[in-house]
C-alpha cells in the first residue's frame, strides 16, 4: 500500500497485478512529498512502543486497514485505487514466480497442475508467499460491511492505459511505468496451462472475484 499525503492518493497493492511497477513509478513522487520523512520517522518510532501508526502500511495491506486506521475525513478525500488481474492468469504468474525466485516453496510439486491442487488444498499449512496469491482480490477493495471502498479499479490487462487514468485522477503527469518483473519463462496464453479440472478449481475458489470483477476463462469475454 502506498500513501501520499501531498498528492492525496492511496494505492492498494494486490499481489501479482502489476503493483510493483506502479509502486516503482510513483515512489519518487512519494520521496518528494514533504510529509514522507515525518511519516517514516513516526512509523519507526511507533515500532519501539509496539504500536503501529496508520502512517505506513504493509505492502499488501487491504484498503480496510487504511479506512479503520486513518481519520475518516482524511480517508474519504483520498483517491483510492488498485489493480486487479484475471484469476487464471494470476495463478500462472504466481507459479512461475515461486519456481523462479522461491523454488523451496514448490514442496516437490513441479508441474503447474500439481502445484495448483496442492496450493488450493485447505489442509496445507499456511505459507505467506503462497497464500497471498490465493486471497480474494475483492477482499482488498471492500470495507468491513462489504462495500466497495476504492474509487478506481484498474486492470492488469491494460495496465498502462489504466495507470494513466489513475494519474490523471490524482492530478499528476503519468510517469514511465516500468515492467519491473517481466517474466520470460512462461507462455503468454495462460489457458494453455489448464485442463478443464484445474480451470474449474480456479472458477470455484475465486467465484466472488470472477463475479465482482467480470472475469472469465476466455479473455475475450472479460469486461
Amino acid at each position: 500500500m502506498l500513501l501520499s499525503i501531498k498528492h492525496r492518493f492511496l494505492f492498494v497493492h494486490i499481489a501479482k497485478t502489476g503493483g510493483t511497477s506502479v509502486r516503482a513509478a510513483l515512489e519518487r513522487r512519494r520521496w518528494a512529498d514533504p510529509w514522507y520523512w515525518p511519516m517514516f520517522l513516526c512509523s519507526r518510532f511507533s515500532h519501539l512502543s509496539g504500536h503501529r501508526l496508520g502512517s505506513k502500511f504493509p505492502r499488501h495491506a487491504k484498503v480496510v486497514a487504511a479506512k479503520e486506521m486513518l481519520p475518516k475525513e482524511f480517508f474519504d478525500e483520498l483517491f483510492k485505487f488498485a489493480f486487479v488481474r484475471n484469476p487464471w492468469d494470476l495463478q500462472v504468474s504466481s507459479f512461475h514466480h515461486i519456481r523462479r525466485e522461491r523454488p523451496q516453496f514448490l514442496d516437490g510439486h513441479e508441474t503447474f497442475a500439481d502445484f495448483l491442487r496442492w496450493k488450493l488444498d485447505p489442509q496445507r499449512p499456511y505459507q505467506y508467499h503462497l497464500d497471498t496469491s490465493i486471497e480474494w482480490q475483492s477482499d482488498y477493495l471492500i470495507d468491513l460491511h462489504g462495500n466497495l471502498a476504492v474509487d478506481f479499479i484498474g486492470r492488469y490487462e491494460h495496465l498502462h492505459a489504466d495507470f494513466a487514468t489513475a494519474c490523471a485522477r490524482i492530478g499528476i503527469p503519468a510517469p514511465t511505468l516500468p515492467h519491473a518483473r517481466a517474466a520470460t519463462d512462461r507462455s503468454n496464453d495462460y489457458r494453455s496451462y489448464y485442463t478443464d479440472e484445474t480451470a474449474d478449481l480456479i472458477a470455484r475458489h475465486f467465484q466472488r472475484d470472477i463475479q465482482m470483477l467480470g472475469y472469465t476463462f476466455d479473455p475475450q469475454d472479460c469486461v
